[in-house]
């Protein structure tokens, strides 16, 4: 089944995005509510860094993968193998309790008379990364964003990840991987271009 990716609207008047205060306020209210007191000496200065690190953590929303994938080259010499950026490390939040999900992501595509430059790979992984994710939703928007913007013959995206919420909290078994891959074009109707993605990676 194919994978359906949401993309998300940007905040209106009415929705607007919290102020730096509001956001420090409501870091106050979850110190009070976990048992501490904000107003001690160690926690002074702790919503305001929560803030600024939160603004960092996130900024993927202020970002646009179309954006970043808009230069291509078209001089390749006639190259039209697979181009494949595998093992880029990313950290990301589970959208259900938000605490992080570190793993690295292989992505491939199958070039159609352009290409891209390599870091805007590993670019695409750090914008949709830096957002509340589900693993199964970060490996169809990163597909998906290269594929209409590249209009390759064929993508490729497998994650490779471990969710704190499995080893920090419920459950807790540490060191578990969850897999996913999206596939799009030859990679999913031509299961030896598949077969050959998973033996370069595994390489």
């Amino acid at each position: 089944m194919d994978a359906i990716v949401t993309n998300f609207p940007r905040l209106d008047d009415e929705s607007r995005r919290p102020t730096q205060k509001e956001a420090e306020d409501a870091v106050r209210v979850l110190l009070r509510w976990a048992g501490d007191d904000p107003s001690r000496e160690g926690l002074l200065d702790t919503p305001a860094r929560v803030a600024k690190a939160y603004r960092e953590l996130f900024s993927g929303y202020d970002l646009a993968a179309e954006d970043v994938l808009g230069r291509t080259f078209e001089e390749v010499a006639g190259y039209d193998d697979m181009v494949l950026v595998k093992d880029i490390p990313f950290f990301s939040h589970c959208e259900h309790h938000m605490v992080p999900i570190i793993g690295k992501a292989h992505v491939a595509y199958l070039p159609n008379g352009r290409v891209l430059g390599l870091s805007k790979i590993a670019r695409v992984v750090e914008i949709f990364g830096r957002r509340l994710q589900t693993q199964e939703t970060m490996t169809a928007q990163i597909a998906k964003a290269i594929d209409e913007t590249l209009n390759p013959r064929g993508v490729a995206v497998m994650i490779e990840a471990e969710h704190m919420c499995m080893a920090m909290r419920g459950i807790q078994k540490q060191g578990s991987t969850t897999l996913t891959t999206t596939f799009t074009g030859a990679f999913k109707t031509e299961p030896a271009e598949q077969v050959r993605f998973m033996t370069m990676i595994r390489s």
